[in-house]
């Protein structure tokens, strides 16, 4: 079991995506969080790669924290049924009670929400805010694009101290879970 690290926030799509390993992933993320005794927070969806990982890590006897909002449930993440899903006002309290309730993140394919909070979580190591670890798994190097990109910016002067961000990156689970149960 992981001594720092006791609770650990998964970011990922709300979508399926196109390639059946995200989903693989998902399910041997859900697995590895509960089998370590990692409790996993999330944002409370019953559907695509989230309701994966929750579903998974329920399944393996993990503990599990979702939190949503009225919004976010009505439009397209019904809450997990196997949860007790906190509701909150707005998706900015959702991100803040979901870092609150974390030692580090874990970031899974996605879309443009997923981007949003791993962003969120890249801007608050920028500027000091927190040094809580984030974890990419770059299922079939689906973030690799994100990677080029931050190497463009560097390179022209907008991202500095990359190196100083505590930033992980795991092409596998199993690389992954190494990298969380070392840290």
């Amino acid at each position: 079991m992981s001594k720092t690290l006791k609770s650990i926030a998964v970011y990922c799509g709300h979508q399926m995506g196109t390639d059946p390993q995200f989903k693989r992933d998902a399910r041997a993320v859900g697995r590895m969080l509960a089998k370590n005794g990692i409790r996993m927070v999330f944002g409370g969806g019953d559907v695509g790669l989230m309701g994966t990982v929750a579903t998974a890590c329920l399944e393996n006897g993990g503990e599990v924290i979702g939190v949503s909002t009225d919004d976010v449930i009505a439009m397209q993440e019904p809450a997990h049924p196997e949860i007790d899903v906190q509701v909150v006002g707005g998706v900015n309290e959702r991100k803040q009670i979901m870092f609150d309730e974390s030692d580090a993140f874990i970031i899974l394919p996605g879309g443009v929400g997923t981007l949003n909070e791993l962003t969120d979580i890249m801007t608050m190591q920028q500027i000091g805010e927190t040094s809580k670890p984030l974890f990419f798994l770059n299922s079939n190097g689906f973030w690799n694009p994100l990677a080029r990109l931050i190497k463009h910016m560097k390179k022209y002067g907008f991202v500095v101290n990359i190196e100083s961000y505590n930033m992980h990156n795991a092409d596998t689970v199993t690389e992954l879970k190494k990298q969380i149960l070392k840290y």
